[in-house]
């Protein structure tokens, strides 16, 4: 009897041998629902719509913590991103460094957006800024949060895009660029402009790679069937593997980039050899960091442990 479950994820290398077939899971047939990240996310957390998902590592760890949490989730993290490319600034306001962003009216899309987690993580503990003296202006959260007393965060009422190009708020934190930096129709700059060498002194400094995204099973298709977070972790471990080889090939270049191989090697030896682990074990300790985080941003009123967020099955599975 095959087992079909739905699955939401983005398109991506680390994906894409699942999705086409190429990595298969023997008894389990996975049905593809096309979705982007913030549609996806809305769904899984209030519709609880995906029996397997892409899931934001922000949202997950508030809603464990609170106890509502639908999903549980196995250590394959399909999206990671350094963030110090995201802080965009007016350069009209005499922001400098990161420490000139203390006291400042900053614009993020979510507070729970796990971007924005990481980057008020680190502005925190690497810069030493008091992210509670910054007031943060909100798009709509996916879930509803309450904070504790001593968080400035309050919805802005209007886009944040058009608030930064007015210059009704000081910097933006966000995945995407925002279009008056596109297009330079206003002050705006990126905080770091050489982010990657920022980024890389921070990575030596901390050792992370900043987990966005992890793959969540809802809670009652792991209770019915135990065995699918193991089997899920394993195929999509495989479909990473796969990703990584096809970057190192030079007969024909499977990316559209000419010195892709070169790039791979450089920045897998920059990263002690394994640019994207997987495994419970071997992120614990980022995990733990996030949570840590969630807790200072008043996210997480009750501390938990990142064994919490994972289904116990894959806690000493090794990618």
């Amino acid at each position: 009897m095959t087992l079909r479950l739905s699955l939401a994820c983005t398109m991506s290398d680390r994906t894409r041998p699942i999705l086409e077939g190429r990595v298969t899971i023997p008894g389990i047939e996975l049905n593809q629902v096309p979705c982007e990240p913030e549609d996806m996310f809305r769904r899984a957390l209030n519709e609880k719509d995906f029996q397997v998902t892409e899931l934001s590592m922000g949202s997950h760890i508030t809603t464990t913590a609170r106890g509502d949490a639908a999903y549980t989730a196995i250590p394959v993290f399909l999206s990671r991103a350094f963030r110090h490319s995201a802080i965009y600034i007016r350069t009209d306001r005499g922001i400098r460094t990161a420490a000139d962003l203390a006291g400042r009216t900053i614009g993020i899309p979510e507070y729970q957006q796990t971007a924005a987690l990481w980057v008020r993580g680190f502005l925190r503990e690497h810069y030493g800024v008091d992210t509670r003296g910054i007031a943060w202006r909100t798009g709509q959260e996916r879930i509803a949060i309450t904070l504790p007393p001593g968080h400035n965060v309050q919805p802005l009422g209007k886009p944040l895009e058009a608030a930064l190009e007015a210059g009704e708020i000081d910097a933006f934190i966000g995945p995407r660029p925002p279009a008056c930096y596109l297009n330079r129709s206003a002050s705006v700059d990126r905080l770091y402009p050489d982010y990657m060498r920022e980024e890389i002194s921070w990575h030596q400094a901390s050792g992370f790679f900043p987990i966005m995204h992890c793959v969540a099973i809802r809670k009652d298709v792991a209770e019915q069937h135990p065995e699918v977070p193991l089997a899920l972790f394993r195929a999509f471990t495989q479909a990473r593997d796969l990703a990584l080889h096809d970057l190192k090939q030079v007969n024909f270049l499977r990316v559209a980039l000419p010195w892709i191989a070169v790039a791979a090697e450089e920045q897998a030896k920059l990263m002690g050899g394994d640019p994207w682990p997987y495994g419970f074990q071997r992120n614990r300790d980022e995990v733990a960091a996030m949570i840590r985080y969630a807790l200072a941003d008043g996210l997480v009123t009750n501390p938990i442990q990142p064994e919490d967020l994972f289904h116990p099955s894959v806690y000493q599975e090794v990618a």
